[in-house]
């Protein structure tokens, strides 16, 4: 019964500081590329701006939901949750940090530990994608229907070359658990003997959840917001939330297969200070690298991003691969 308890309680806590997280991503986001292009972001809203994901929020859920004559309602409707479950579904396997006593009793800072966390994850990453293609097949519009198209294509390119950069890792960690892999980092992160498979998870990592210069199912100059142009209300918010939600567990994910999770590096440790203060701070450092880029580079064109895609990263990832079992086999 209390181990019950404990998971619902962990469930609880852990969904509404995602979800918090999202709404003041988008604030973050906002306020730095305000900066970025030298101007102010969101100020009116509460002081510096602080309750503007709170306006938000409100516009959107008053504002009137229209639904299309023409669309696949039931597949409509749908779309946008499918978008959104599996990025929150993530976190569930991901570890916040070490274990914790609270009122006398030992707490893991995680909700499960899965020993196939990578696979689950690449398989919750793959679903995600699913609400960007049905919902602009579903909503019969020529513009929704390139957007998810383009979007099928983006994510199977992508995905494939993060599949093979993980295998890099999983050879090095001779395990499939997140708790495991970060365990084997506690003196010298991932990052130090796999830089190039970190930049290109990175990259398909970025690919994988529609970001800037990857952002071409949206492609709002040519398609006018693509898969979700038919979306208005809680739908478009949804979608809009699902983006933001996968940024998080993305940058998550990154720094328990690269960064050492909630370790410092070389053994540090600094007294006073709880472990998951790590985890958290690498995971904004991660963040507001995401946003950064976003204000930096220009999106790419199709061709572009397919010639990336499968005559770069995945060639790459290949012979890192090869190259990680070699070094294995020959220092082992």
């Amino acid at each position: 019964m209390d181990f019950l308890i404990e998971s619902v309680l962990k469930v609880a806590v852990v969904f509404g500081v995602l979800l918090g997280s999202v709404a003041y991503t988008t604030l973050l986001e906002r306020k730095f590329l305000g900066r970025l292009q030298v101007r102010h972001g969101p100020n009116r809203a509460g002081p510096f701006g602080l309750l503007q994901p709170l306006a938000d929020g409100l516009k959107f859920f008053f504002k009137e939901d229209i639904v299309p004559a023409n669309v696949d309602k039931p597949v409509f409707i749908l779309a946008p949750v499918i978008a959104l479950v599996p990025a929150i579904c993530i976190v569930a396997v991901i570890p916040f940090g070490d274990s914790v006593t609270i009122f006398g009793r030992e707490v893991k800072m995680h909700i499960t530990d899965m020993n196939v966390a990578v696979l689950y994850i690449l398989g919750l990453s793959g679903i995600g994608a699913y609400g960007a293609m049905l919902g602009g097949w579903a909503s019969n519009n020529k513009y929704g229907l390139i957007g998810a198209m383009r979007s099928g294509a983006q994510t199977i390119s992508y995905e494939l070359a993060m599949g093979m950069t993980l295998v890099s890792i999983i050879m090095m960690s001779g395990s499939l658990s997140l708790t495991k892999i970060v365990a084997g980092q506690t003196f010298y992160w991932n990052i130090f003997f796999q830089p190039v498979a970190f930049v290109l998870f990175i990259i398909a990592g970025l690919a994988e959840i529609n970001r800037t210069p990857f952002d071409m199912p949206e492609a709002e100059a040519e398609l006018a917001c693509g898969f979700n142009i038919e979306y208005s209300s809680m739908k478009f918010a949804l979608f809009f939330m699902a983006e933001y939600a996968h940024m998080i567990s993305l940058a998550a994910i990154t720094v328990c297969l690269f960064l050492g999770g909630w370790n410092l590096p070389f053994g540090w440790e600094v007294p006073f200070v709880p472990k998951i203060f790590w985890f958290i701070a690498k995971v904004f450092l991660l963040i507001v690298f995401f946003i950064w880029e976003r204000g930096t580079f220009p999106r790419l064109r199709y061709d572009q991003i397919m010639n990336l895609g499968w005559k770069w990263l995945m060639p790459i990832a290949i012979v890192n691969m090869l190259v990680t079992g070699v070094v294995m086999t020959l220092i082992g």
